[in-house]
């Protein structure tokens, strides 16, 4: 769901493990990655991207270039367009754009129930019967989500292929219930990123390896690589991720959309392949923040399947939309991390430019450092992820029906079947996560006191010792380059792990380019203050409007 802190675009979150990866790039498999694989303007070593020489596919004209959801329901309420022809339309698009064309991989596989559903609920339109908002509206969602349809569930792993759900995700009924239409599944970062201390973001053995949109060998960061790229190429109208620590902000910063982890609790993750059962949510992945206040007022719900959501019983609200009021900056008091703002790169001038917009919508800032103090706990949060993942991963692949039954079995699949599930980097943390003990492990349990109280205890105080409304940052640098060999690189600020680590809101809106690569705006707020983070996020991209599309650069070729 997921990532343990989409370490691309991380400072150091997990140090042994960004260390290791260091050590790999720097040492005998340097020469080797840029002998072996052809990088273009990648493998020139510079961090910054020349000028691509041309586009790799065409973009303007498409009929449903950057509809949002209103624009679509306008659409079928004046008979303009039907809910058949706008899946047909987003269904051509992957054609032309995902398997052909750019090929950016971001699709898995096309629910074959899609244009059935749109005609079932343009019947329902016709009959009077409108469900709400979504009806009609095709969604895209994670390759770790169960669906009980034709569609598999597989975390992107060849070792899950083949298996398909028995019962949808809790998420997905609420899904299904609102009139949307599950258009298909998106591509990973195979076991949502936590395979390996050298994966590559955006790579899975099912799917192979996702482009980012922008510039096609920079990377769409992970774990929720394909949502972040099928809703920036606008192959459906929303999709979804899945975040533990960074998957939904990390590729939605770097796509160029709106991306929204909910506080852990909000929506339910019963019937959604496990990370962490602390930190783990799904979440919206969009053009817009109104968007994604639609999406998640749809989605959120009390599940008997997933006891956390009961914390969520009187704090949701039925539509978050309510709260998206253009003037939502006003006598607002914020709070943006003082470690982003040192240096000079590209995204700190963006950010820079971004409180100045703040400013002049009316808000108050002020230095914060929440980092210092989070910055610590990140070696306790890998140690509670490995613990959860391997109790999670058992209890679910236990009730599921897949052929491999333990995380052993997946270990001892992937080792028998390396030349295909490992071509590129192996499955370090799938055997570390194995040889431990359960959740009553006092190294466990003193590990998520650690992390977990101790980055709910620095937000919350930061939060009221400076009397907040919100906190800003550097979601993640721009995109770094795709890197089978050693993997990804580390380098530039981030600021996933503290909201993170707490279960707390994050919201992530486009604030410009570097090199035409997409870079986000973090807001992070209290528990279940969704609503309020909304606000922040909604006057601010409409007082600065830095959504652009992508146009599916080639790389620079000198």
């Amino acid at each position: 769901m997921y990532f343990p802190a989409t370490l691309e675009n991380q400072t150091c979150l997990f140090p042994h493990l960004m260390n290791r990866r260091i050590f790999l790039r720097n040492g005998s498999l340097a020469g080797l990655a840029l002998s072996t694989v052809s990088l273009a303007a990648c493998s020139t070593g510079s961090d910054k991207p020349a000028a691509p020489a041309a586009d790799a596919g065409p973009d303007t004209g498409f009929e449903l270039h950057e509809a949002t959801v209103a624009d679509l329901q306008e659409k079928m309420k004046s008979g303009q367009l039907t809910a058949r022809r706008i899946t047909e339309l987003y269904l051509q698009r992957i054609e032309q754009l995902d398997k052909a064309g750019p090929k950016l991989h971001a699709v898995l596989e096309i629910n074959p129930d899609a244009l059935k559903l749109a005609d079932q609920l343009d019947e329902e339109r016709k009959n009077g019967k409108l469900r709400g908002p979504l009806h009609g509206i095709p969604v895209l969602i994670k390759d770790n989500i169960d669906t009980a349809d034709q569609q598999q569930t597989t975390a992107g792993s060849l070792a899950l292929a083949g298996h398909k759900a028995r019962q949808d995700a809790f998420i997905v009924q609420k899904l299904r219930a609102a009139g949307a239409i599950v258009l298909g599944k998106t591509n990973l970062s195979e076991w949502a990123n936590f395979r390996s201390t050298r994966s590559t973001s955006g790579w899975s053995s099912r799917g192979g390896q996702t482009k980012n949109p922008y510039i096609l060998d920079r990377t769409p960061s992970g774990s929720s690589s394909g949502s972040g790229a099928a809703a920036a190429a606008n192959f459906c109208a929303l999709a979804i991720g899945t975040e533990t620590d960074g998957s939904i902000v990390s590729p939605a910063s770097c796509c160029g959309l709106v991306g929204l982890k909910p506080t852990v609790g909000l929506w339910s993750r019963a019937g959604i392949i496990p990370i962490s059962a602390t930190q783990d949510t799904a979440g919206p992945m969009t053009r817009t923040v109104r968007d994604a206040a639609i999406l998640l007022g749809a989605l959120a719900g009390e599940d008997a399947r997933d006891a956390v959501t009961r914390e969520s019983t009187g704090k949701i609200q039925p539509d978050y939309t309510k709260f998206l009021t253009a003037d939502g900056l006003k006598g607002k008091r914020l709070g943006v991390e003082k470690g982003h703002l040192k240096g000079s790169s590209d995204a700190i001038a963006l950010l820079n430019a971004a409180l100045e917009v703040l400013k002049a919508q009316g808000a108050t800032i002020v230095e914060v450092e929440v980092e210092k103090q989070t910055d610590p706990l990140g070696e306790a949060e890998y140690d509670v992820l490995l613990y959860e993942f391997k109790d999670g991963v058992n209890k679910y692949l236990a009730t599921a029906g897949a052929s491999v039954k333990t995380l052993t079995d997946v270990i001892r699949f992937n080792t028998a079947n390396k030349p295909k599930s490992m071509p590129f980097f192996q499955q370090e943390i799938l055997e570390a996560s194995d040889k431990l003990e359960g959740l009553s492990s006092p190294k466990y349990q003193a590990a998520l006191r650690k992390s977990h109280e101790g980055a709910r205890a620095a937000l919350d105080g930061v939060l009221r010792e400076n009397k907040l409304d919100g906190i800003v940052a550097i979601t993640n640098a721009p995109a770094r380059c795709i890197d089978l060999i050693n993997g990804d690189g580390g380098g530039g600020p981030g600021f996933s792990s503290p909201a993170a680590m707490a279960g707390y809101p994050h919201i992530t809106v486009p604030m410009g380019q570097a090199y035409g690569l997409p870079v986000g705006l973090s807001f992070v707020g209290g528990a279940y203050q969704e609503g309020p983070l909304l606000t922040l996020a909604y006057a601010y991209e409409q007082a600065s409007k830095k959504r652009v599309a992508p146009e599916f650069k080639a790389p620079f070729v000198g």
